[in-house]
């Protein structure tokens, strides 16, 4: 079985499956008042931000996928009006049953909620997270646990260069080329993210048990793979358990118990 990860090229996971989504989102920065320059508290906030955009695909498929203001119509009339997009966001995470973000748990998820609630969505249906921010600082001590820094520090790949802030005011101003970058940039987060999960996630302890989302029992609870291999045994305080390693991801786990120790007289 090939690795997901050989090298630099990464393999379609063959347990692709329209369960998980993998996404990242920009959105306008506030137009507030201050008294001055340099860290200062908003005195009163002018405007509220809204979602420029967003960027997503489903686990293991090969084409990146992106929703942004100008994609609909009466763009031109309201350039802050990001119902649409906020309602094509709120359709995927109806959909997916995991759903994989850097820094997800803290921003992207609760930023998409605010904008949810702000326009009388319903929650969507229950979805569990993956956070590679959360594994990468759980587990290592990497100088930096950016999403950028982590595809430079893995050889993955990098986020896409831009202009910096005037990006994100050149998209608020309907910009063409702005956004064009924009695009651009977001869709690369999206699969960097994608290639940095897929290094990360055979580390990870807590994670969504992926049998329960392909519907499948004896696969690897990490990326679904049927390609596992028995490790001897793991011992704890209350059975020994049969141990797994799996090829795909390098997951440890354990599986149905082995032994339980004889009971007390």
């Amino acid at each position: 079985m090939t690795n997901l990860l050989d090298g630099n090229n990464l393999i379609r996971d063959p347990n692709y499956n329209k369960k998980v989504l993998v996404f990242d989102l920009e959105n306008s920065p506030l137009i507030s008042y201050n008294w001055g320059i340099w860290e200062q508290n908003a005195i009163e906030v002018k405007e509220d931000w809204y979602i420029l955009c967003f960027a997503y695909k489903w686990l293991g498929e090969k084409k990146t996928h992106i929703v942004a203001l100008p994609d609909f119509k009466g763009y031109e009339k309201d350039k802050k009006n990001d119902y649409y997009v906020v309602k094509e966001l709120w359709k995927l995470f109806n959909e997916a049953e995991i759903i994989i973000a850097h820094n997800g748990d803290a921003f992207d998820i609760k930023k998409a909620n605010a904008r949810f609630i702000q326009h009388e969505l319903e929650p969507p249906t229950f979805y569990k997270t993956v956070d590679t921010l959360k594994i990468a600082r759980q587990h290592f001590k990497f100088n930096s646990n950016r999403l950028d820094d982590l595809g430079r520090y893995f050889k993955l790949g990098r986020k896409l260069a831009h202009t910096g802030k005037h990006l994100w005011f050149g998209c608020m101003e309907g910009n063409k080329s702005s956004w064009s970058l924009m695009k651009r940039y977001n869709i690369q987060d999206v699969v960097l993210l994608e290639k940095v999960y897929y290094k990360l996630r055979g580390w990870a302890k807590t994670q969504p048990n992926m049998n329960l989302t392909l519907g499948t029992y004896t696969n690897c609870p990490v990326c679904g793979s049927e390609h596992i291999q028995r490790r001897g045994y793991r011992p704890t305080l209350t059975a020994i358990y049969r141990a797994y390693k799996c090829v795909n991801c390098g997951k440890n786990f354990q599986g149905d118990i082995e032994k339980r120790p004889k009971p007390y007289k």
